[in-house]
C-alpha cells in the first residue's frame, strides 16, 4: 500500500518529541498491509531499536509462537507500537511522547482497516480504548470502539513480555489467543455472544512495564 509505505518514510524522519535524540531508527512496523488483525505494544526495544523492527526480542519470539498457535504468521497480521522510537533504558513512555506519537500509531490504523485490533499490554490498552482500567482486569474482553476513523473490536491482551516470567500469566495469554479466531470472523457491528463465565484468579502481579 503506496500511502501506508509514504507515511512509513515520513515517520522514519520525526522529530516531534526527544526520544528521536536517541533513536538508532524509527521502528514503524510491519506486516500486511491489508491485514484483517493489528497488534498494538507499547514501544520498541534493544533489539527493535536496532533492527528497525517491532517485537524481535525474547517477547517478539513468544508472540510469534502465539501466532502459529492459531494458525498464523507475521505475513498475515501487521505489528506496531504506540511509540515509534525506544525509550532510553526501555523506561515507561511519557505522557508527552504518546501525545506526540500516537497520531502516526492512529493514521496506521486508518490505512490499514483491521478489523480486531488486539493490544498488548497497559499502555496501548489504555491508550486506544480511551480508558485508565489496567490489562489484569480487561485483557481477553473484546469492545467496539473506534479507532482512525475506524469501527473496530479492541481486543486487550497481556504483553507477551510479561509471560515470560510468570507461566501461569502464559497460559492465560494462550487462552485469550485462542478467541482471536472467532473475533476476526465477527465485525464490530454483530452482538456480542453470551457471556462466558468469569475465569479463575490470576497472578495478582502484573510487572508495571505491561
Amino acid at each position: 500500500m503506496d500511502t501506508l509505505h509514504a507515511l512509513g518514510e515520513q515517520v522514519s524522519a520525526c522529530t516531534r518529541c526527544r526520544l528521536s535524540q536517541g533513536r538508532t531508527q524509527v521502528v514503524f512496523g510491519v506486516g500486511n498491509p491489508h491485514a484483517d488483525l493489528m497488534f498494538v505494544g507499547e514501544a520498541p526495544g534493544f533489539h527493535e531499536d536496532k533492527q528497525g523492527l517491532p517485537f524481535v526480542g525474547q517477547a517478539g519470539k513468544l508472540l510469534d509462537k502465539l501466532l502459529e498457535g492459531i494458525g498464523l504468521d507475521r505475513s498475515q497480521v501487521y505489528i506496531a507500537n504506540v511509540l515509534k522510537c525506544r525509550p532510553p533504558g526501555n523506561r515507561d513512555p511519557q505522557p508527552d511522547e504518546i501525545e506526540s506519537c500516537e497520531p502516526h500509531l492512529f493514521r496506521q490504523i486508518e490505512l490499514i482497516q483491521p478489523r480486531v485490533v488486539a493490544t498488548l499490554g497497559n499502555f496501548a490498552t489504555k491508550l486506544l480504548s480511551g480508558k485508565q482500567t489496567g490489562i489484569t482486569r480487561v485483557h481477553g474482553v473484546e469492545q467496539e470502539t473506534t479507532v482512525g476513523g475506524n469501527r473496530v473490536l479492541l481486543y486487550p491482551l497481556y504483553h507477551p513480555a510479561a509471560a515470560l516470567y510468570t507461566p501461569r500469566m502464559l497460559e492465560v495469554l494462550k487462552e485469550d489467543f485462542a478467541r482471536i479466531p472467532e473475533l476476526m470472523g465477527r465485525t464490530a457491528d454483530e452482538p456480542e455472544p453470551e457471556p462466558v463465565a468469569t475465569p479463575a484468579p490470576e497472578p495478582a502481579v502484573q510487572l508495571g512495564l505491561f
